[in-house]
């Protein structure tokens, strides 16, 4: 390395010879961990209701780990706790496979409740 200054690193050399102080850090933004966990609640809620709004969060991360408040609208009648517990599972395996953290906690607040359609009723009501 002629011509490069004492404390310089070559591209490309062994990431374990350079000091941890000098090494810099990633950071992925809140928001970033809010869309995963979204998307992470749609794909385990699978077809919603006609007319909900799909699922959005809020994050909070602090070292390494991300606290997650998912909000949710369901189909009524139905197991409401294990679409919840599917939902956690879910935002947990999701956010720590793309993001790399922990997640400790996710709370699923369900909005709403949707009155699934009977097969014997016509636009909501009785024949």
């Amino acid at each position: 390395m002629t011509g490069v200054g004492a404390g310089a690193v070559e591209l490309g050399g062994d990431p374990r010879t350079v000091p941890a102080g000098e090494r810099g850090e990633t950071t992925i933004a809140d928001r970033v961990v809010a869309k995963i966990a979204s998307q992470a609640a749609r794909e385990a809620l699978g077809v919603l209701p006609r007319d909900a709004e799909p699922p959005h969060a809020s994050v909070v991360v602090r070292h390494g780990s991300a606290r997650v408040r998912v909000h949710v609208e369901l189909d009524y009648p139905g197991d409401i706790g294990g679409r919840c517990a599917r939902v956690r599972r879910r935002i947990v395996d999701r956010v720590r496979d793309l993001a790399g953290m922990s997640v400790p906690e996710v709370v699923v607040e369900v909005e709403r409740l949707h009155l699934a359609a009977r097969p014997d009723t016509v636009g909501g009501r009785l024949p």
